[in-house]
């Protein structure tokens, strides 16, 4: 399994990197947002392991670019950023996993391979008549009108719009 790492911490990044390969994952290593971004849309990875304060171009920044370039790559936010509305911001930024600082290693690679053992998400456009619901951008547009949803209201829509002529 390859795995990108995108830490701007060096200690912190050799660590990580060093212990994954114990694991028996092929890591690649970069060291900023920019970096990350170029990495991750040129190299087919397994999963991403992503700091959120990261210089050039923080990790939301990263996280909404690929999810914008169709990049599905599941992705585990690693950051200090701990308080709730931060972890709610990544989340519902597209991070498929949230892990604080400090961390137990034995944690991050677990989570890693939970998020390897999950099946890929359906990341086309569901259309329904004039209706186009983008799942991976979290986008609603009706024709030419982009609708502004409230993340309940995108959640709810989805889920009706993925199970047609289910009650």
């Amino acid at each position: 399994m390859r795995i990108l790492l995108v830490e701007d911490a060096r200690a912190l990044a050799r660590s990580i990197a060093q212990g994954l390969a114990e694991e028996g994952f092929s890591v690649d290593v970069a060291g900023d947002g920019e970096e990350g971004l170029h990495f991750a849309t040129e190299v087919a990875y397994d999963a991403i392991v992503l700091d959120r304060m990261l210089p050039l171009l923080d990790g939301l920044s990263v996280l909404r670019r690929l999810r914008e370039h169709g990049v599905g790559t599941p992705v585990l936010l690693l950051t200090a950023l701990g308080e709730l509305q931060d972890r709610v911001e990544g989340l519902d930024g597209g991070a498929d996993d949230y892990l604080v600082k400090p961390f137990a290693f034995l944690e991050l690679a677990a989570r890693l391979r939970a998020l390897l053992r999950r099946p890929a998400s359906r990341v086309d456009a569901i259309a329904l008549g004039a209706l186009e619901i983008d799942p991976l951008r979290r986008h609603v547009r009706r024709g030419d009108v982009v609708l502004n949803l409230t993340p309940k209201e995108f959640d709810l829509l989805l889920c009706l719009a993925s199970r047609p002529g289910d009650v």
